[in-house]
């Protein structure tokens, strides 16, 4: 039975919510951010050294729009960790057809 059906339906789940889903959050604080204010530890805040990176504060720079902005980064940071795990995935699965001498087979397969 191929799983391509669950990846598919998980990875369009995670472009919706990221996408679409984060126009509809919330400008206010969050509960962290609530209790910082609250107890004035953010007056003692600085700026972080990704601070000026394109996709700082949950947004893309040069978007005015704070929902596209934020959802389009939603995007883009789903992609990025789609990327990054294949990746990974990719080097862990050639790395044990090195060890086995030949394609990696599944756990029931080599039973």
């Amino acid at each position: 039975r191929s799983d391509r059906g669950f990846l598919i339906t998980g990875l369009a789940s995670a472009f919706l919510l990221a996408g679409v889903v984060s126009f509809y959050a919330s400008a206010n604080p969050d509960g962290l951010e609530r209790v910082a204010a609250d107890q004035g530890i953010d007056e003692k805040a600085e700026e972080h050294g990704a601070a000026d990176s394109p996709l700082a504060d949950y947004g893309v720079g040069d978007i005015a729009n704070a929902r596209l902005s934020g959802g389009l980064a939603g995007v883009i940071g789903v992609s990025a960790t789609v990327v990054v795990g294949t990746g990974v995935f990719w080097v862990v699965r050639r790395r044990r057809e090195d060890d086995r001498g030949g394609p990696a087979r599944s756990d029931h397969e080599n039973a």
